[in-house]
Order: structure tokens, then sequence, then C-alpha cells
């Protein structure tokens, strides 16, 4: 039987003292009812003897300890999962936003999600299309891996997360495909532009979306991306469905947990943060995957705005460690109205070789890949030479190389958030690209297949051949 305590001491801004409690556990789910009837919500940081310290989910403004009393549930944050939950809208604690009805659960589970045993992974090995070329020819997204976005602030990354959540599809399959995603700290403006998004285009339908605001408490930024990876476990588990999970912003869920570190006075790491931040985004990350025998899997792109983009920031930094690969977003390229500013040779899938190739994309992929990286660096040195030296100082080789650089930029890299490539046309688009340089300059590319879809470009007298 639950006991109501009486016996609440002190509220210091969002934490709340309790005294003489019995059998009280961490993270066990707190509710403090006042004599008017309200109810508050919070959760248990710490415990020490018979005292708790408990971090209330809403605001202690108005809460008068006198008559109030704190009753311990027994269970942490959890989330009541059904199928009903596709085309929904929740705010960050599991709630309805949308104006709906709540759903009826099939099953409450705790959002921090249950071990996996290591030897139950599956290794990641099919192609996730998401209609952008930068990341699908060159940067592959593979099902079951996690690809974080590197964006800085102002940069068009909730673009971009739009973009894949509405385009991305496993191809060839059959199989159920959902996006769950979860926005962590965003402004209302933002939130707005998300929802609209997703409702303009019919990606709703099989979405799932947790929206936590800026002026939401921060706890409850901590739940949110919990709350989402939990819905995406039951979808891809339980249902069998392929789901593509997207969390934008990491770093607003970093801060708040050094908000809530510093407001329990512990010693604080690098920068500010937390020592344990590294296990803590291990904890969201590492949900992402595969398990033999089951149909489902989870794939995860977390964005995250790097601060004063510093890639040596603790918040990427460790992301860089736990994560399989980076999307980079260039402010140099956003200048250039590149969209999406994606850069494309510090980016990397570590992946990416598992899910390309015969049957997967085509069998000239991982051939054009590597000639397109290598003809676009060669392309970016001799532009910088240029700039130094003049163009006279180019031979007719780097001059070519320079053009497929601008020109790899303005078609390949820069296609708009509206159009959806499939992965033939971003192959085929990199062969037109290649078709500006000289047959001899394709040293990576298999003879055969510079038989099969080479094709010279026209070019005017002063570029010669």
């Amino acid at each position: 039987m639950r006991k109501d305590y009486k016996t609440i001491r002190e509220v210091v801004g969002p934490l709340m003292l309790v005294e003489k409690v019995e059998g009280v556990k961490y993270d066990e789910l707190v509710e403090i009812q006042q004599a008017n009837g309200e109810l508050r919500s919070g959760k248990v940081l710490v415990i020490d003897g018979d005292k708790a310290l408990v971090q209330l989910f809403e605001t202690s403004q108005g809460l008068k300890i006198s008559d109030a009393k704190a009753r311990f549930l027994g269970h942490g944050i959890r989330l009541g999962v059904s199928p009903a939950m596709l085309g929904r809208v929740f705010d960050g604690m599991g709630r309805p936003k949308d104006g709906g009805a709540d759903i009826i659960p099939d099953e409450y589970r705790d959002i921090n999600g249950e071990p996996l045993n290591p030897a139950a992974r599956d290794y990641p090995a099919e192609f996730i299309q998401t209609g952008v070329s930068a990341i699908d020819g060159l940067n592959t997204l593979v099902r079951g891996q996690k690809l974080p976005v590197f964006s800085g602030s102002g940069l068009p990354h909730a673009q971009l997360a739009a973009q894949i959540a509405r385009q991305a599809k496993v191809r060839g399959t059959g199989e159920g495909f959902a996006v769950v995603f979860a926005a962590v700290g965003i402004t209302f403006e933002e939130a707005n532009y998300f929802m609209n998004d997703f409702n303009r285009t019919g990606a709703l339908e099989r979405s799932v979306m947790f929206i936590n605001l800026a002026n939401d408490p921060a706890v409850e930024r901590i739940a949110t991306p919990r709350m989402a990876i939990t819905a995406a476990e039951y979808l891809a588990y339980e249902l069998g469905m392929h789901v593509l999970v997207i969390i934008t912003d990491i770093t607003n869920y970093a801060d708040s947990l050094r908000e809530i570190s510093a407001a329990r006075k512990e010693v604080p790491g690098r920068r500010g943060y937390p020592g344990y931040l590294y296990t803590d985004l291990a904890t969201l990350y590492e949900r992402a995957g595969r398990i033999k025998g089951k149909k489902g899997s989870i794939t995860q792109i977390p964005i995250l705005s790097m601060p004063e983009d510093d890639k040596t920031h603790p918040i990427p930094d460790l992301t860089f460690y736990i994560t399989e690969g980076q999307i980079i977003l260039s402010r140099e390229l956003y200048r250039k109205g590149i969209t999406p500013p994606i850069d494309v040779l510090p980016s990397l899938s570590r992946l990416k070789d598992k899910g390309i190739g015969k049957e997967k994309t085509r069998e000239d992929h991982a051939d054009t890949m590597n000639q397109l990286f290598a003809a676009y660096a060669r392309g970016k040195e001799a532009k910088e030479l240029a700039t130094i030296l003049g163009d006279a100082a180019l031979s007719k080789v780097d001059k070519l190389y320079a053009k497929f650089a601008d020109q790899f930029e303005k078609e390949y890299v820069s296609q708009g958030y509206e159009t959806n490539r499939t992965i033939e046309d971003t192959l085929d688009l990199g062969w037109r690209l290649l078709g500006i340089l000289p047959k001899t300059e394709l040293k990576r590319i298999r003879e055969e297949y510079i038989e099969k879809y080479y094709v010279p470009a026209k070019t005017d007298d002063t570029e010669g051949e």
C-alpha cells in the first residue's frame, strides 16, 4: 500500500526534500497533492537514509509545503504504447498534444528501456533511402545504424530533419516504415514548422511526434528522447516495423543534463557538463540497432548544433565516439546558398560499405562514391591554388577538376528540401558529373563500369578535352 508523506521539509527551485521515507528507489515517480486537490509530479533524484530529494517536473511556484503531501508511486516514468500512436503528436512526457483523445495503451513501458544482450544484436546491412544525394550516394545510411547530423546555430538542420522524415524509406520491401520524431527544447516557431510540414506532406500518418518546448522544465527534456526511443522499440520489436528515430537537438538535452547536475551540486566535468555525459548519451544512442530473429529495426539520426561550430566541444566529441559516423553541415556552403549545406569530405558513414552494392543499391555505387570523393577533394585543392596563384597557374586537368568541384556542389549536394532523388537518380547524376573529367582520370572505377556508364561531357574549346 502506498503511503502519503506529509514530511516535506524544503523546496528550493525545482528541488524538494521529503523526510522519513521508507522503501523509496532512485528515479521513482512522485505525486505531490496540495490541499485544493492540485497534483504535481516529480521524480527521485537522490536518496540519503530516510531523506529523498525530488526533482519537480513543473514549477514549484505556489506550492505550499505545510499542507502538501507526497506519494511515491513505486515505478519510474512509463510510456503507454499502442499501434494508435502512429499519426499522433505528444508533449515531452507522452501526453497528447494534438487535441485528440488519450491513447488506450496495450502496455506500459519503462522509458529507460531494457538491457539488450550484445550477442542478440544483428549487423546493420540494408540500405535506407533518404532521397538526399549527399547522404545516399556518399555517406549511406544503413538500417539499424546511428548516424548523427552535426550542425551549428542558425544552420538549416530543421529543414534537413523534416526532409529526411518525409522521404526516408526502406527499398524493395513491403514492410512497414515509421518515423519517430523527438523535438527537444525547441522554440514554438520551430515546433510549428515541423507540425505544419508533417501535416502538409502527409508524413504525419506514419509518424509519432514528441515535442518538448524550450519553456518546458529541464527534467521533461531529459525524458523526451527516451519517450521517443521507447515508442520506437515498441513499433520495431513488437509490430515488426522499420523505425527511423530523429532527435533534435541533442545540445538542448545535454544542457538540461548540466542544469540538473548543477542543481544536485555534482562536481562538473569538461565545460561544466557532468562527468557521466558520455554514459548518458550512450544510453540513448545504443538503443538503435537490429535484433536477431526480429523483423523490425531502429535507425537513429540525432541532430546536434555544435556550440560555436566547435567539433571538440564535449557534446559532438562524445557523440563521435559512440555513433557510427557523422553528417556535417558547413557554414561556408550555407553562405554559398547550397541546400542542404552538407560538407561531404569530413562527413562519414562507417557502415556504408555494408548497405551498398549489387542488389542493395547498384553494382557501381562503391566505385563511383570513391571517385566522387577523390575528384571533389582535388577540385577544392585546385580552386584554393587558383585563389592564390590565379587561373593561369592551373593545368588543363586542374581546371576541369575545379569546374567539377563547382558543378558537384551546385548539382549534387544542392538539391533543395523538396527534391526526393532515388538512388538511381543520385548515381546517374554522379556519372554525369564525372563526365567533366577525362576517362584517364577515373582511376578508382573498374573498367567494366566505365564502359557501361561513362559519357564524356560536352566541353567548349577553352576547356580542352
